[in-house]
């Protein structure tokens, strides 16, 4: 197994950060998701071996990092949010300076460094200062520094944080080619939920330190939907038709632009719900559609439940 979790407590003074998180998962692609405080940061410091478990067992990769942290490291490579950089290195020195950090001997370490900036697209660039690059080259930097030992898994925080649109797309594509062409398996923690469904192929979800979903994103959007798109005669009749909705059970979103409501009908329903409601509410609907529930509102839909579950 790529993780293996059993009972993983973790407590900073009166915070608790993880709460009993049992967890095992196979190779792959995986997303980890959560809101802010969820515990996705004090997760990667545990599978790094950075910081212990308050209690519980942890293996990565068949190793206890709390054992065998250094040995681990190996055999992982780490791609931190923030920039990590020496001042005056040039992008082959910080990337075989990784090398070295990870066991490889100096020769084999710029060696390595020279071919992972080929492959991230900084070939031509590789001998210049690495804090004179725009942002999207120094992300790629950290991308090459955490590939230049050939990991056999890749920890991945916020990869695309401040790129723009072109380079957040270079940078995804890298990242999803990566177990087909280095062999390695991948854990994406991030905020943005395209960057995940576009890349990986399971998710991990945190909220308030607590596991609430662990699988596919197929699986976790489900092959049938209870949602549907609704337009009205008018903005004003959206409206009246969104509050008759929600009093009536339904989840029911406006887009004052299009002037379209998202809706979702309670588990057992389908369209006869809106449509009665419409007519209680004396309002004409114009078009319905029913729609494949996109992987956002999955998410959205595993924190609702977990929400109604914890009340």
């Amino acid at each position: 197994m790529l993780l293996e979790l059993q009972g993983v407590d973790k407590h900073y003074g009166a915070v608790h950060a993880l709460k009993t998180m049992d967890l095992s998962t196979e190779p792959g692609s995986i997303g980890l998701l959560g809101p802010n405080g969820a515990g996705k940061s004090t997760l990667l410091k545990i599978l790094l071996g950075l910081v212990k478990p308050t209690a519980g067992s942890v293996r990565v990769l068949g190793e206890d990092p709390t054992q065998r942290s250094l040995e681990l490291r190996q055999r992982i490579g780490y791609m931190p949010e923030n920039d990590c950089y020496i001042a005056k290195l040039d992008a082959v020195d910080t990337c075989a300076y990784a090398g070295e950090l990870c066991g490889l001997p100096p020769a084999e370490a710029r060696q390595r460094a020279n071919a992972v900036l080929e492959y991230t697209g900084l070939g031509d660039k590789r001998y210049l200062k690495v804090q004179a690059y725009s942002t999207g080259q120094r992300q790629r930097v950290k991308l090459a520094q955490a590939l230049v030992h050939d990991p056999d898994l890749l920890l991945l925080d916020e990869p695309t944080n401040g790129l723009d649109p072109q380079g957040r797309d270079e940078m995804l594509t890298l990242i999803k080619q990566l177990p087909e062409r280095r062999g390695c398996s991948v854990i994406l923690s991030s905020h943005l939920l395209r960057d995940v469904e576009a890349v990986c192929e399971r998710v991990i979800v945190l909220a308030e330190g607590e596991l609430i979903h662990h699988g596919g994103i197929d699986a976790m959007q489900g092959k049938d939907s209870d949602y549907y798109q609704v337009r009205t005669k008018g903005t004003a009749e959206a409206k009246t038709l969104r509050e008759a909705l929600e009093a009536g059970g339904c989840q029911a979103l406006l887009d004052l632009d299009s002037g379209m409501l998202q809706v979702r009908v309670p588990p057992g329903e389908d369209a006869d719900a809106i449509f009665r409601v419409a007519l209680d509410a004396n309002v004409q609907v114009r078009h319905l559609e029913r729609r494949k529930a996109s992987f956002e509102d999955a998410f959205l839909d595993v924190l609702a439940q977990r929400k109604s579950a914890a009340s």
